[in-house]
Order: structure tokens, then C-alpha cells, then sequence
């Protein structure tokens, strides 16, 4: 199999087929964040994957569908998760309570931020989120310009680890890897900090034992 690692602005449509660099595109692993495909330079990608001439990987409707976090508003909420289908309802109950950031309540979020989380609807890699103890008034500014969620704070577990022979207590989470419903893999990432990271001495990925 051939892979082509590639700018956006490398691609091509013509004919019903996905072309960079005179080869045709079958499958395009997209590590772009526009996950809407709407920015400039984009067009081709978007319009070949509107016209079915390419598999992406993962694409506009799977990101929407599985990773905009304005989805939480729902699925932390009993009454629409009831609605979405009461057999997951249940399960939805870790979920931290959610709602969407918007001019009319503002205010209240604001008097609640020291138990909250903001979140970009459409973010990743834990950019531009904050922490409603830490938020100062000129951030608050621009969080309410964005499209944000504002969710329940959850405290994150912790596991005490030796590392260069000193016990430190690390922050971990667990995530879980599936495939049309089923488990694949299941790992924890082990952290200091306000987010996720790969930079904690002792910390990054590791193995996760079920009993």
C-alpha cells in the first residue's frame, strides 16, 4: 500500500478521482483540525468527499456525530437521553452535566464557573479550555465570543508513581478504543497539569489490568 504524506493544497479533483502529486487517492487519513472542512485551502478535499470520490478518515458527519462536545448537552441530560433511546440512558449517568455557553446564560455560568469547565464545542488536544476557577475576566470575554461548553467539573483519579526515585502522585484517564461496538484496546493516559499530556516525566500512555 502507498502513502503520501500531503498538504491539503497538493490535492485535486477532476474526473470523479482524488489526485496529489499525478497519483490517484483512494483513502485520506485527515489530521487536519478543520474538521468541517471549511477552511480556505480545503476546498478540494471537501468537495471530493461530497462527491463520494474519497474515503476520509474520519470525516465531517463522524466528527459531528461522535466528537462535537456540544453533543453532551444531550447525552448528560436524563430527559433527552431518554428520548435518544432509553436503553443507553443509563449509562449516560458518568456523563458530567453539560450545556452550551450562550449570551442568555452567561451570567449564571460566570457566578458557577468555580465548579465548571469550558470547553470549545470543536475543539482537540485540550486547546483553548479552562478551568472556571482559573479564568480571569479578559479570557471570559473571548469564551463568550466563541462557541463553548460549559461542563461539571470531574476531578480527575490520581495513582502514585516513582519516578527518578521519588513517589509523585499523576492524574490518569482511561480511554477506551472501539470498533463498531466493540472493544479493541484500552489504555491510560497518565498526566500532570490542567490537561492531557505527553510531557509529564513518568507519564504518557499506560497498560490498564481489568479484574
Amino acid at each position: 500500500m502507498r502513502a503520501l504524506i500531503a498538504d491539503p493544497g497538493e490535492l485535486s479533483l477532476a474526473d470523479g478521482r482524488l489526485r496529489c502529486r499525478g497519483e490517484t487517492v483512494d483513502l485520506v487519513y485527515n489530521r487536519l483540525v478543520d474538521f468541517s472542512l471549511g477552511a480556505e485551502g480545503h476546498e478540494e478535499l471537501r468537495q471530493a468527499y461530497l462527491a463520494d470520490a474519497v474515503v476520509l478518515t474520519p470525516n465531517p458527519r463522524n466528527h459531528a456525530l461522535f466528537a462535537d462536545k456540544r453533543n453532551l448537552s444531550l447525552l448528560s441530560d436524563p430527559a433527552a437521553a431518554e428520548i435518544l433511546g432509553a436503553r443507553t440512558a443509563g449509562h449516560l449517568a458518568a456523563v458530567p452535566r453539560t450545556q452550551l455557553l450562550t449570551a442568555e446564560n452567561a451570567g449564571a455560568l460566570w457566578g458557577e464557573r468555580k465548579g465548571l469547565f469550558f470547553k470549545p464545542a470543536g475543539g482537540h488536544g485540550g486547546k483553548a479550555v479552562y478551568r472556571g476557577d482559573k479564568i480571569t475576566h479578559r479570557v471570559w470575554a473571548e469564551v463568550k465570543q466563541g462557541e463553548y461548553i460549559a461542563q461539571e467539573l470531574a476531578m480527575p483519579t490520581e495513582r502514585r508513581i516513582k519516578v527518578d526515585g521519588e513517589v509523585q502522585a499523576l492524574k490518569l484517564d482511561v480511554r477506551l478504543y472501539t470498533y463498531k461496538g466493540s472493544l479493541l484496546l484500552c489504555a491510560a493516559r497518565v498526566y500532570q497539569g490542567q490537561t492531557t499530556n505527553f510531557r509529564t516525566p513518568g507519564g504518557g500512555f499506560a497498560p490498564v489490568f481489568i479484574v
